[in-house]
């Protein structure tokens, strides 16, 4: 047996690795064969080495030790939304994300739930401070982890207007932040600028300058102990999505060091809607698969996915299975949840994450330098940003550049879906005043499948 060690082989540096490369291309460009630039104009090279990261990466702050399954649930009955979230924790669910648009009653939804050891989400469509007051007492007496996500700022994106005006929203928010001081109440959902089709880079200065108007507008006092939840879509680009959600965290302890408030956030996450498909739709099961495993490595709190027939059929016992079983085989099999931190220390994954903290970072100080990210988004220029970005990706699935296997390669024509449609998979057109123009929400594959339900 040879009597060495590994410390006998002398180091390489980058500069030979490349010079080794260079060599094996015989004659080809580095560059332009090796090299590719992503849409948020990131030069991503064929390798990364230690001897290139400098300063040292420093560890992610609030990167939490362990994430929980979601899931989703849709309250239209209080007793059926309560045997649903009973029968989701019994098959594996440790936590609930409840819709709502309409006020509820919390002593039926939340009956003979293990609220001591089940945390609870919601995703409300309504402000309503007397029953909002009700059911944070409800859920504070019941010792609840429970994360309210009250977000009118983002509601105002989605919609084009607020919930109430912008007097009453503000003040009915501030009432809940003064009374609960240590609930976390405040909520951004970034998730909505991701399916409208918003790079990485403007994901997160997004998220940062809607954080920023909360941090800004309200008394410090109130929001000092009270944790930021922030909502994230998660797309396809893996390695992009997992540095995405690590920058994510550094950028909003930055942004909250400044202002001299908590510096940890709660992330929760769900895959995006954008490049899910109706055609060929088992594919959806393996996009979702990979944007969950991002949301794992990136640190996210929660994880909640979507069903694989969600965007055309109504929700159901099969297809909400599966989704949760997915989470479940991740944790339970692939033993996703036995390394709390698994990207760190990775040199491409610490690069990726330096390199779209400080492009975002870039434009969030363009955005507040133009009166910060409430004024940008009056004045339709975020609106304007987010459609330049998504006709770009489009043009990109329309060329064939960006592929969705089953859509635009390899689509099966035998396949047909016209009557299998229980939701109408399309952006809905919904005329009615709105204060600004809302950011519209678009799947990727929507004009291709409109033709061919045509053509079918």
């Amino acid at each position: 047996m040879n009597n060495f060690t590994i410390h006998e082989f002398e180091a390489i540096g980058s500069r030979q690795w490349k010079q080794k490369i260079q060599v094996d291309l015989k004659g080809a460009d580095y560059n332009e064969t090796l090299v590719w630039q992503s849409l948020e104009g990131i030069h991503v090279k064929p390798f990364y080495h230690r001897d290139e990261m400098h300063p040292e990466p420093l560890p992610v702050p609030g990167h939490p030790g362990q994430w929980r399954i979601t899931q989703a649930i849709f309250i239209d009955d209080d007793a059926v939304a309560n045997n649903l979230a009973i029968d989701a924790i019994e098959r594996g669910a440790e936590a609930i994300s409840f819709a709502a648009s309409r006020t509820f009653d919390p002593a039926v939804v939340f009956a003979n739930l293990p609220l001591e050891s089940v945390a609870i989400y919601f995703q409300l469509e309504f402000l309503d401070r007397a029953f909002l007051t009700s059911l944070i007492e409800f859920l504070s007496a019941a010792k609840a982890d429970a994360y309210f996500n009250i977000d009118i700022l983002g509601n105002l994106a989605r919609t084009g207007n607020w919930f109430v005006n912008l007097k009453s929203d503000h003040e009915d928010l501030e009432a809940l932040l003064r009374a609960y001081p240590s609930q976390p109440i405040l909520g951004v959902n970034v998730s909505h600028y991701q399916n409208a089709g918003a790079n990485s880079v403007q994901q997160l200065a997004y998220a940062l300058g809607h954080a920023n108007e909360y941090l800004n507008h309200f008394p410090k006092e109130v929001l000092k102990e009270s944790p930021m939840c922030f909502t994230v879509a998660v797309g396809s680009n893996y390695f992009f999505e997992i540095a995405k959600i690590r920058a994510l965290r550094m950028l909003y302890a930055t942004l909250a060091k400044a202002y001299g408030v908590k510096g940890t956030c709660h992330i929760s996450a769900v895959p995006t809607r954008r490049n899910k498909t109706l055609y060929d739709y088992n594919c959806n099961m393996l996009r979702t698969t990979t944007e969950c495993m991002s949301a794992v490595l990136g640190g996210a709190d929660s994880i909640c996915n979507i069903p694989y027939d969600g965007i055309y059929h109504k929700s159901n016992a099969f297809g909400e299975r599966i989704s949760r079983n997915q989470l479940l085989i991740l944790k339970s099999e692939s033993y996703f949840d036995q390394v709390s931190n698994p990207a760190d220390g990775s040199y491409y994954i610490e690069s990726l994450t330096r390199e779209l903290a400080n492009k975002a970072l870039e434009l969030f100080k363009e955005i507040e330098r133009s009166g910060g990210f409430y004024a940008q988004l009056s004045a339709g220029t975020i609106q304007k940003k987010i459609k330049e970005s998504a006709n770009k990706e489009q043009e990109l699935f329309d060329n064939g550049a960006l592929v969705l296997v089953g859509t635009n390669k390899y689509p099966n024509p035998e396949d047909r879906m016209k009557h299998d449609l229980e939701l109408y998979p399309f952006v809905k057109k919904n005329p009615r005043k709105t204060l600004i123009e809302p950011i519209i929400a678009k799947r990727l594959a929507e004009g291709a499948e409109q033709k061919r339900l045509d053509d079918e």
